[in-house]
């Protein structure tokens, strides 16, 4: 359900700036995480002097990247579980079906959102050991930020249609499919 207007609805233009900044964001975590893992190894074991935050930094890192590629992967329809039962199922039950997943779908980002936020602020006052000044509740604000904005998907989703084809999910589909003609 595109508008007429270039790049479709001003709702998804304006997600489609919080789906690259999902993946920058997520890029950049496995780019340092690349770079403190081998870090943390090198100091341990050529260095002898092992450094305590490459580990928790690079597990903060991913879940990072898992929070936020979950999100930038259910609106670029690669989330494989999601479809993985309703892409098997008859077309008469499969419709119907999809607004079922898209509505629990909702549920557990909601849920992720809600509880998310309660975890980090029940959590803030302590601190990790290896990183005396990082909150623990700070460690957690990638569920929360990642339930919100896979609800905001979601709701993409369900209000204005399937946005895997929009140019940003599919810019380098198309570099491919254009060098290969």
């Amino acid at each position: 359900m595109s508008h007429h207007q270039p790049g479709g609805h001003p709702v998804s233009r304006a997600l489609d700036a919080v789906y690259l900044a999902c993946i920058w964001v997520a890029g950049a975590c496995i780019v340092a995480m690349s770079l403190f893992i081998p870090w943390g190894i090198f100091s341990r074991y050529v260095l002898g002097t092992g450094s305590q935050w490459p580990e928790p930094i690079s597990i903060l890192l991913m879940v990072v990247f898992t929070f936020l590629g979950a999100a930038v992967s259910y609106r670029a329809g690669g989330h494989i579980a999601v479809a993985m039962i309703t892409d098997r199922l008859p077309d008469s039950v499969r419709h119907p079906l999809r607004g079922v997943v898209h509505a629990l779908m909702l549920t557990i980002s909601l849920f992720t959102l809600w509880y998310g936020v309660k975890l980090c602020m029940g959590t803030w006052g302590q601190s990790i050991p290896e990183l005396p000044w990082m909150p623990v509740g700070f460690t957690y604000l990638p569920v929360p930020i990642g339930g919100a904005v896979t609800a905001l998907f979601v709701l993409e989703h369900m209000f204005l249609g399937d946005q895997s084809r929009r140019a940003v999910v599919t810019f380098d589909h198309e570099s491919a499919e254009t060098g290969a003609a």
